[in-house]
């Protein structure tokens, strides 16, 4: 989904795969992790990668592990959305210590990306919808295989 920028399935797969691995949807976060930087290249932009998903993750483990379907739809799609619009701000600590930003550069920073979070938020809540039937299947699928 390169064309469309800030769009994608990240925060959608980050939060399902915790909602059903918990502590182990670390692995897959951090192959995509690896893997992105292979694929694109370890650069400055990277690092923030190495910690702004397992924030995601750390949200996600806190919610309820049950959760009826209605309220988790409402709540997994807000949080998804949540993360997608508070992506900049997550993502100035390392701008800001990679290129020595002062708290003014920094807020700047975030302003100047606010329109591109706004467009990762509307991606992040229409993906969000998928994180229940998509939840459902991989627990089935699992319990399959004998994962859960």
């Amino acid at each position: 989904m390169e064309a469309l920028p800030n769009i994608h399935l990240l925060g959608m797969l980050t939060m399902t795969f915790t909602l059903v691995y918990r502590k182990k949807a670390l692995i897959p976060i951090y192959v995509y992790v690896v893997l992105n930087g292979l694929y694109a290249g370890f650069n400055m932009w990277w690092i923030p990668y190495l910690y702004i998903w397992t924030i995601l993750w750390g949200i996600t483990m806190l919610l309820p592990q049950k959760m009826a379907p209605r309220v988790g739809v409402f709540v997994y799609t807000t949080v998804c959305a949540l993360y997608g619009l508070a992506f900049g701000t997550l993502y100035a600590p390392a701008q800001a210590i990679m290129f020595g930003f002062g708290f003014k550069q920094t807020i700047a920073w975030i302003i100047a990306g606010f329109p591109f979070d706004l467009v990762h938020a509307a991606g992040n809540l229409v993906a969000g919808l998928l994180i229940i039937p998509l939840k459902e299947l991989l627990i089935k699928l699992s319990k399959q295989i004998n994962i859960l």
